[in-house]
Order: structure tokens, then sequence, then C-alpha cells
């Protein structure tokens, strides 16, 4: 008999703090060989025990069942996520970046053109000195072979397997032009499995992943061979811990409209937003990728588009930003679209592909589809429409 490896996660839970905390102080981060940042640390935080997890206590599974239980470390969680040591190693490694760039994000000195990290030694834009610890972390991982990013799209050798490795592309700093206004921002990245990011589609993604730094920093993280999409929370004492898990995005009226200015030439899109408008739906768009999916993932609910007009091309990249994030949506139990057909089922021909997008629930999705090309493939004679 084969075994298997599922994860039974539900709902949120968040983590009880103690009530007196010290300052926190700054500790060097986990040991990359040539990394010299720093990263954020605090007293420890008194978490809840596991006995209050909420399990899945029954399953039709008769193989070998390793639960996934909210409260878990991010280490925990992904040994009984996955049997694949590599992946575990390069998506722990990415997770220590991922806590050090918050850290660098919240101390940087924003002037007139960017903004700027000066703690230590660090005198890096931020979204130059983000991507500079991605590469660092990937390269310490082991398991990871090429790796690229929006900064430098060539391919870059990290020195690891092609049997038994990954290629990972990544958006380092998603929203860097907003850092210095204070909002959300966040990296994005998608794994595939050995050495080809050219030839393959997003649905040939391992996991997808998105950092969040706002006022909380969260690494919402997604397996292939995972249910679910799963939210893990940086705590004070630098540990991430596994909060929320989504399984379904329902139907609920708000939208995130990215790319307004193709309503001018785009008389479709126009007509979809006036939709949008015209029944109350609240409106709920940052102007970062980042949170403005992310929220659709927490809430459960609501639509992000981002469409093109012959004025207004597209902007966004399938490889660095909208496969990873279709992957996001899809584990959760959203859909996405590109006006045709799923955003993980496009080729991806170059690095530099870009494309027009939708992310959210089934019915809105439906009715992106339709208003800008008159038919929708996921329409089976489910009522359009959403729930106040």
């Amino acid at each position: 008999m084969e075994t298997g490896i599922a994860c039974y996660t539900r709902r949120a839970f968040l983590p009880s703090a103690s009530s007196k905390h010290s300052p926190p102080s700054i500790s060097p981060s986990f040991a990359f060989r040539s990394l010299k940042s720093t990263s954020l640390f605090g007293e420890s935080l008194r978490v809840a025990s596991k006995s209050t997890t909420l399990r899945v206590s029954k399953t039709k599974d008769t193989s070998l069942i390793t639960r996934c239980e909210i409260g878990d470390s991010l280490e925990e969680f992904l040994t009984k996520a996955t049997p694949d040591k590599g992946l575990i190693r390069l998506l722990v490694s990415m997770g220590e970046a991922l806590r050090t760039i918050s850290f660098k994000v919240k101390t940087a000195s924003c002037g007139g053109t960017q903004c700027v990290n000066s703690f230590g030694d660090e005198q890096l834009a931020v979204d130059l000195l983000a991507n500079k610890l991605l590469f660092e972390a990937l390269s310490y991982s082991h398991f990871c072979k090429y790796a690229c990013s929006e900064e430098i799209p060539e391919l870059q050798d990290m020195g690891g397997p092609v049997e038994g490795g990954f290629s990972v592309a990544f958006d380092p700093l998603d929203g860097s032009s907003i850092v210095d206004t204070n909002f959300t921002v966040g990296t994005i990245f998608g794994v595939w499995p050995g050495d080809k990011l050219t030839g393959v589609t997003g649905r040939d993604q391992v996991a997808a992943a998105m950092g969040v730094m706002g006022p909380r920093t969260t690494y919402v993280l997604a397996l292939k061979d995972c249910p679910g999409t799963h939210e893990f929370l940086l705590l004070d004492e630098g540990k991430w811990q596994h909060v929320k898990d989504t399984t379904e995005i329902g139907e609920g009226k708000m939208f995130s409209p990215g790319n307004l200015r193709a309503t001018s030439d785009n008389p479709d899109y126009a007509k979809l937003i006036d939709y949008y408008i015209r029944e109350k739906y609240t409106l709920r768009y940052t102007g970062g990728m980042v949170p403005d999916v992310n929220q659709i993932i927490v809430k459960e609910k609501g639509i992000f588009t981002n469409v093109a007009s012959p004025s207004a091309k597209a902007k966004l990249r399938l490889l660095f930003e909208v496969a990873p994030l279709g992957l996001l949506i899809e584990k959760a139990g959203g859909y996405s679209s590109d006006g045709h057909q799923s955003v993980l089922d496009k080729v991806i021909n170059n690095v530099d592909e870009r494309t027009q997008v939708a992310y959210g629930s089934k019915n809105e999705i439906i009715r992106f589809e339709e208003t800008l090309y008159g038919k929708s493939r996921l329409k089976g004679g489910v009522p359009v429409g959403a729930a106040a």
C-alpha cells in the first residue's frame, strides 16, 4: 500500500502574547554563509497549547496521514506536508530571508527618490537589498539549481543539483514604490522542479509563496501536493507559526481593480467596473498586488483584476508574479483567469512574458470572462451573483 502525506487544518489560530514584553533587540540572522544582515527578535511569545488546536478527525483516505496543525512552526508544518527534504530546506531558507527583509523594510529611511536601509554596513535601496538576500538564501539552501528575479531576469546558477533540485523565480519586493508611504509590500516566488523556468506552466510549480509585510509579517505558502493555502505569522522571537489555512474562496462583494487607465479604451473592462460600482461592491485596492491578492485569501472572498487595453499594455509578469499567485489562489479554493483560461495553464515562453489576470471566486471569474469575452469556460449552470 502506498503511503501519502496530507495536511488537515482549520481556520484561524492566533497566539496569545505574554503580558510583559521587553523591547526588541537585534541579533544575527539565520547563518547564511555570505550574509551579514540582522533580524528583529524579542522576548518569546507564549503560544496556545496544541491541545486547543481544531482538527479534522476523520478522513476517507486509508493511507498514512500526517496532520498539519494550526500552531505548528514552519519547520513542523513542512515536515508533515512533504517528504521532500530538499524542498523543506529551500522553503525554510526563503522564510529566513523574508524575516530579514521584513526588518530591513521596517527600518528603511525613505527620501525623495528611493528607500535605503543603512543599518550596519548595508546601504542599498530596499528592493535591491531584498533581491540580494533572496539570492543568498537560495544559494545557502543547496537545493536551488537556477534562480532569476525581476531585478536580475537572467538565470543565475545557485549550485544546487538538477536531479532533486529546484529552480526559483521571484519578485523581491512587489510594491517597492509605495514603501515610503508605509503601505503593505511583499515578496512573491514560485518553485519549479529541476532546471527549467521557461517552457513550463504555473501548474508545474511544486510550491509558491508570498511574504506580506504590513502591520504584521506573514509567510503565505502553498504546496502542490498539500491541500489549502497556509498563513504563517512572524512572532517576536523570530519564528514562523501556522495561524490560518484557506481552502475555499466564497462569494462576496469586494473588488480590487488594477490598471484602471485601461478602461479608457477597453469598453468591456469599463463595463465590468461599472457593474461593481452599480452593485455597490466594496472597493479594497491598495496599489500593491501582494496585499490585494492576500486579502482575497484572508477574507475568503472578492475579485482582483488587472486588464490590458491598446494604450495600457499588460505589465504583470507571468513567471515572477502571476503564476505563483495563481497557485496560491487556486490552492486556496479560488480561480484565476487571463480571460480565457487559468493562468496556471499558460506556457511561460520567456522570462519577460506578461499577461492580464483576474483572481477570485468562481462566480466572479465567470463574470470576468463573460463580460470581457462573451463566454466563460467555467459556466456550468451555476447562477452568477455575489452575496453581500
